[in-house]
């Protein structure tokens, strides 16, 4: 009976932050840029204020994730310090300076009958984002979906339940100095699972769900919602290397890719070299990756360049490790390489490193990623990088938003037709 009512209590509690939610949102989509961005700076400072608290409230958390076995990768998306709390305070001031996309109107034109049609950019109402670790995804969530007009509806995860109160108490405080409601960013205050299963049905007040985190938690999420999901399963993410490349590019490039941070969706997990260059690079590239204690995982033809490889299975080609941990693939040409991006990759992020104009107009065009990229490190794929101030996640999809979704992808779009008393005959 109690268990009954428990159930109960916690489905009233989501009932009424999804009607807070819904309320904030109106106000939300008539309020003034100046407004919100007086709200973001606010956030920023109070972040500022607050700093060892945030930190010393992280530390509790990333004490009790080693006491419960966290991974390394779990723990680094966990750690907040003084460099990635500069980051978040960074975004929020970059997304205040960023142009507000609500109420845009664009391709205006005259039709036959004398009316002018175009669309209008629009919030698209509430948001609900359910997250693991990434204690700032609280911020950049709050930003991007204040900017865009959005209130929103935060679960992160209990591993990071004292980061999250004390960003939050910064959120409240920022809200409340720019005369905004508090209830436009809302977090959810348990941990019980049963909480998102519940802001996944609410489609009579949440109007899109965003998952960031693990697989499972973004499987879960994909088969339980009733609400429209924006997504990314894995982060298969490749570099190639052409036989036209600039091998002191393609070093540069293949070693970012994969060692600048390991547990991040847009690190490398496969290296692909074209056959007629692999020998000349492979061995190069894989005495600095051991120096920084990478794991190399070789085909065949890998291993008769470099026979302390490992031997990759099949299944390595379809892993995202998010580790130290690296799959290495001689292919025949460009060709074979864009095979086997789209076929084992995961529509994320995938890299070219060649001096050939046309191939790589080619490999662009071909490779059916989210973001497709020429000389360029595979961690260059983020929201910040890609001047968005902040992102809310990475999709995958092809419908509504792709790539890192920034402000105008948490919006959407209507009609609006001007007239002159003009009646259809």
């Amino acid at each position: 009976m109690n268990a009954v009512l428990e159930q109960q209590d916690l489905q009233q509690y989501m009932q009424q932050l999804g009607v807070q939610a819904k309320s904030a949102s109106a106000i939300l989509a008539s309020v003034e840029p100046a407004q919100k961005n007086a709200a973001l700076l606010a956030i920023a400072e109070a972040l500022l204020k607050n700093a060892d608290d945030i930190k010393a409230a992280n530390a509790k958390d990333l004490e009790q994730g080693r006491k419960e076995g966290l991974d390394a990768a779990m723990l680094d998306r966990l750690e907040l310090n003084d460099d990635r709390i500069e980051g978040m305070v960074e975004g929020l001031r970059q997304v205040s300076t960023l142009p507000d996309p609500v109420g845009e109107i664009t391709d205006m034109e005259f039709r036959p009958s004398g009316i002018q049609l175009g669309k209008m950019r629009v919030p698209l109402g509430v948001i609900g984002i359910i997250y693991e670790s990434r204690p700032n995804v609280t911020i950049d969530a709050a930003a991007l979906c204040m900017k865009s007009g959005n209130a929103t509806i935060l679960r992160g995860g209990k591993e990071a339940i004292h980061s999250n109160q004390a960003i939050t108490h910064c959120i409240q405080q920022g809200l409340k100095q720019a005369g905004l409601p508090e209830t436009a960013v809302q977090v959810i205050n348990t941990v019980d699972r049963a909480a998102v299963g519940f802001l996944l049905t609410m489609k009579e007040y949440v109007d899109v769900i965003i998952p960031r985190g693990g697989k499972g938690l973004i499987q879960r999420v994909s088969e339980e919602a009733t609400i429209p999901v924006i997504k990314h399963l894995d982060g298969i993410c490749h570099v190639y290397i052409d036989d036209e490349a600039d091998l002191d590019k393609a070093f540069s490039i293949a070693l970012n890719s994969k060692t600048h941070r390991y547990g991040v969706c847009n690190a490398m997990e496969t290296l692909l070299i074209a056959d007629s260059i692999a020998a000349e690079i492979l061995p190069r590239l894989n005495q600095a990756y051991r120096e920084k204690g990478v794991e190399l995982r070789g085909c065949e033809r890998c291993r008769a360049i470099d026979a302390d490889m490992l031997v990759a299975t099949e299944e390595d080609w379809d892993t995202e490790y998010l580790a130290p941990i690296l799959s290495i693939k001689v292919v025949d040409d460009m060709q074979q390489g864009i095979e086997h991006i789209n076929t084992h990759g995961s529509h994320h992020t995938d890299s070219m490193v060649s001096e050939n104009y046309s191939r790589a107009r080619a490999f662009m065009r071909a490779v059916d990623s989210s973001s497709v990229m020429i000389n360029a490190s595979t961690r260059f794929a983020d929201g910040f990088e890609y001047g968005l101030g902040a992102e809310i996640g990475i999709s995958t999809d092809k419908i509504h938003a792709r790539g890192p979704v920034g402000l105008e992808g948490l919006t959407s779009q209507k009609y609006v037709v001007l007239g002159d008393g003009q009646i259809r005959e």
